[in-house]
């Protein structure tokens, strides 16, 4: 067994991030929105000993061109709360990861729901802490435009506080349940929580007894300089986006550093990037699937994408030749332009090549045999590139099986991974404590 293990979350929303995922050869079309297929994927997972379901959400219609958002399957998909619990009844062990954003919802319903979800599936409830990008969301909450970054952050980080808190307002022990006295809860071992803050008024309890992990884990997903500091003060996994081993430690190091300037102890957070697996028994197989699924972008939907990525109109350009040489510089992203161009040049793509990879999924990829992506997750894990990843398929149901059916097997083979769960909870599965009450230390542990 290895000094240290990767930990794999499966991200399913929608199914696969791949625009075309829908359209490969024996994928189910509707599998974003069919809970029968919703249900088989958590279960294939769990049998894999994957260590947690993740359901991102959207709380508007992406804001991308009609001719895109048409051919796109992630126009649709369950509402997260309603998903999970159902799935909490069909599965055992695996965690069960939310998105619920932080500008757009009040923190007692937050506090509620996820309450709700540990205790339903006995402890395996996530929070995926969100600020919410998307402009268009602001229009559905009675916005006439989108809340200011650093305010959004800003309030993210006090929203944090009061969640966390509410989540305190009873002691462990505190509903006794004693029919012979006829006492339920013992009200010394209630905390009302009082809040008021710059963006907050919150007086609690909540009415719902202490979530049987304390508090269910906390998952942040932000790059930016506030989402990289929420993220060292308050998360417990980080769905990192590091397109490469050398960007993802550096960002490992920087989270993880800025955790210890804060007092946290740094393995008490996983940094887990997203990442596209695509499986083959060689890895000529493999690539063949990849350029198959890529070719089922359409080409104006993946000529728009490229576009934005280089800050510069691509449509001009001649779809199967080479990326010209001579695109004049904007003032786009200068990290996004440098990858679209050691794209090119590392895998000699076509113009449309480079364009579908864009419209489908342009992101960190692993693509080969077992053996092969096996090497490069265990390189990134003893790299400290990262500590395991989010999976992302291909496409469903096939693209799922190859990984548990042939990718976790052989890290399983080279003891980089469970063959069996020791825990029961998410926390447990993760290797993360369960945190104190803070309100109730004295009563509870006796210091």
């Amino acid at each position: 067994m290895s000094s240290r293990q990767l930990h794999l979350g499966a991200f399913m929303r929608p199914v696969s991030l791949h625009t075309a995922a829908w359209r490969y050869p024996g994928a189910y079309p509707d599998a974003n929105f069919n809970f029968r297929h919703l249900k088989d994927f958590a279960q294939t997972l769990e049998r894999a000993k994957f260590d947690a379901f993740f359901m991102a959400d959207h709380l508007a219609v992406l804001n991308m061109p009609i001719e895109a958002l048409r051919r796109s399957h992630t126009v649709t998909s369950f509402e997260p709360f309603t998903l999970l619990s159902a799935l909490a009844t069909a599965t055992s062990r695996i965690g069960l990861v939310a998105t619920a954003s932080t500008t757009f919802d009040e923190p007692y319903h937050i506090a509620r729901r996820f309450a709700s979800l540990d205790h339903i599936s006995e402890g395996r409830a996530g929070w995926n802490i969100v600020t919410t990008s998307n402009p268009d969301a602001a229009l559905n909450f009675g916005l006439e435009g989108h809340v200011e970054h650093a305010e959004r952050y800003r309030r993210a980080r006090e929203f944090y506080d009061v969640v966390t808190g509410l989540w305190d307002s009873f002691a462990d022990d505190a509903f006794i349940r004693d029919a012979a006295s006829g006492f339920y809860f013992d009200p010394a071992k209630l905390h009302v929580l009082d809040h008021k803050g710059e963006h907050l008024s919150v007086r609690g309890p909540l009415n719902i007894a202490r979530p049987p992990q304390g508090w269910p884990v906390i998952v942040q997903a932000g790059a930016s300089e506030p989402g990289r500091q929420l993220a060292a003060e308050t998360a417990e996994v980080i769905f990192g986006s590091s397109p490469d081993l050398e960007a993802g430690k550096s960002f490992y190091a920087d989270v993880k550093g800025r955790m210890e300037k804060t007092g946290r102890n740094r393995d008490h957070l996983k940094v887990l990037p997203g990442a596209f697996v695509v499986v083959g028994d060689t890895v000529e197989e493999a690539k063949a699937k990849r350029a198959h699924l890529d070719s089922l972008v359409h080409y104006e939907s993946a000529i728009a994408s490229l576009s934005i990525a280089l800050g510069h109109d691509a449509s001009g350009f001649d779809p199967d030749a080479p990326l010209p040489r001579d695109i004049p510089d904007t003032n786009a992203s200068k990290t996004g332009r440098a990858h679209v161009l050691r794209l090119a040049e590392r895998e000699g793509l076509t113009v449309r090549q480079l364009a579908q990879r864009y419209g489908g999924y342009s992101g960190l990829a692993f693509v080969g045999t077992p053996a092969t992506i096996a090497d490069q997750m265990e390189t990134w894990l003893f790299e400290n590139g990262s500590d395991g990843f989010n999976v992302v398929f291909p496409y469903l149901p096939q693209g799922l099986t190859d990984v548990a059916d042939k990718l976790v097997p052989e890290l399983q083979r080279r003891g980089l991974f469970r063959r069996d769960y020791e825990g029961t909870t998410l926390r447990e599965h993760l290797g993360l404590p369960r945190p104190d009450n803070r309100f109730f230390k004295i009563e509870e542990t006796g210091r």
